[in-house]
């Protein structure tokens, strides 16, 4: 994924979870679209450095949208969290995920389950072998030593994908829980027992079920950001 050129500025406050006060390196000061849901533990906080996309759009009430931040001084995030879908779709397509490799035809958000959702990916073909449901989680909640912890907040929505999975499972297919970690300080990844107890039990229940779980870090640069490399995922950690 390449950015278009971004503009650099400083996080005054991040508020009404969709919109975030910056200072511009000119002085101005500016509030930008936050396109993040989640709390954002440790990626919203005052004074760090941020990047920011610019749009043409007159229709847009705010012009300038949250794409990066800088965090302790050395680490890069992604606040946009819907990129996960297109980072991991891109490396699917080109063959960097090899235990997502070889399927003929990739589709997004088609709807599926019995809960009224859509799968971000399906992958299939005409081998006879069976598709491929994923579910990708954007990941930016740095614990200590490197670790990244999902959910950061409570997440009934993150139980009902599970949900659904494990029915995907049952039905013969494969379903995949793809962790897509956009934080350049995390380095292995585990399960938030603290943040959402009962989230985490479910993707104990799903795991046992047989839903398989993936986790890959990105690189991460003011020009550009794709998923490079595994990560550890430690299914039983609490």
């Amino acid at each position: 994924m390449q950015f278009e050129p971004l503009v650099e500025g400083r996080l005054i406050r991040r508020y009404k979870r969709f919109l975030a006060d910056v200072e511009l390196s000119s002085g101005e000061q500016i509030t930008a679209h936050c396109p993040n849901t989640g709390k954002m533990t440790g990626c919203a906080v005052t004074g760090e450095r941020v990047w920011l996309s610019v749009s043409d759009n007159p229709k847009r009430k705010y012009p300038h949208g949250w794409v990066l931040a800088e965090l302790e001084n050395r680490y890069l995030a992604c606040i946009h969290s819907a990129f996960a879908n297109e980072l991991v779709e891109e490396a699917i397509l080109a063959g960097g995920i090899p235990a997502l490799a070889g399927y003929g035809s990739v589709h997004r958000e088609c709807k599926y389950g019995n809960e009224n959702s859509r799968i971000d990916i399906l992958l299939s073909d005409n081998s006879g072998r069976p598709d491929c449901y994923i579910e990708v989680k954007s990941v930016t909640l740095l614990m200590e030593d490197g670790i990244g912890r999902f959910p950061d907040a409570v997440s009934d929505r993150g139980r009902k994908h599970l949900r659904e999975l494990m029915a995907v499972v049952a039905q013969g297919h494969r379903a995949v829980l793809f962790y897509c970690v956009q934080h350049s300080g995390i380095s292995s990844v585990q399960r938030a027992q603290h943040v959402d107890p009962l989230y985490c039990q479910t993707l104990g229940e799903a795991i046992d079920a047989g839903v398989e779980v993936l986790a890959y870090g990105c690189t991460i640069t003011t020009e550009q950001m794709y998923v490079s490399h595994q990560l550890p995922f430690d299914d039983y950690s609490l």
